[in-house]
């Protein structure tokens, strides 16, 4: 599903962050990777979607190489085989919730399920007709996550999906990511602090200079 190859990648300053990274994810497989704070987690996944471009090597997707694409055929990839969730969660305000979920379909030209269908499975029934100034910052993460999974995305990236969420409600959304990745054979790599979430993964990484390596057992809580 996803090989990096060799992959190398700098800051503007001139750090070094990311430096012959390789590593090959399953069709199927969920991990989650930690590291320290500034190792490159979200460089990362910013390099996997595409979103940035590595100085050296190769990130391939299905065998095909996302950085040496050109744009509208990378923005057509990430669009189809993606679902995303930044800590920013990019919700567009002028849109009604239920609006912000659907996007992926009105994009994709699909409807793989309804935006109501999502809203209650990350427990937000009935608020499709609000706008995001009328959500907090927990529930604006939860309908990222629901736009992230309603197009049934064959690689789900995750950065810090719980990072806003009370235990109780980031439970119920590691079980909604850890069902769909299964159910859909989808394949996901979150980035989290959290050893909770962690813990939901397949495996647990963990991204040094020296690049991923399973974490040692009982590192990951």
């Amino acid at each position: 599903m996803l090989n990096l190859r060799d992959v190398t990648k700098s800051y503007a300053s001139g750090r070094q962050v990311l430096s012959g990274l390789n590593y090959t994810l399953e069709a199927g497989e969920y991990v989650a990777v930690m590291g320290e704070s500034g190792v490159g987690k979200s460089t990362l996944l910013n390099l996997i979607a595409g979103l940035d471009t590595p100085d050296s090597g190769r990130i391939e997707i299905d065998g095909t190489d996302i950085s040496s694409m050109q744009d509208d055929a990378a923005t057509r990839l990430r669009r189809e085989k993606f679902g995303f969730v930044f800590q920013a969660f990019h919700i567009l305000p002028h849109l009604t919730i239920a609006q912000n979920i659907a996007l992926p379909l009105l994009l994709n030209g699909s409807a793989a399920r309804s935006a109501e269908e999502m809203l209650a499975a990350v427990g937000l029934a009935g608020r499709g007709k609000d706008f995001p100034r009328q959500l907090s910052g927990g529930e604006l993460q939860r309908v990222a996550i629901a736009r992230a999974l309603i197009h049934r995305p064959k690689l789900i990236l995750a950065d810090e999906p719980t990072g806003n969420l009370d235990p109780d409600t980031a439970g119920d959304i590691l079980k909604l990511l850890r069902d769909e990745i299964k159910q859909n054979g989808s394949s996901a790599i979150i980035v989290t602090h959290s050893h909770a979430a962690a813990a939901s993964a397949d495996r647990v990484l963990e991204l040094t200079k020296h690049g991923l390596h399973p974490m040692a057992p009982g590192q990951s809580g």
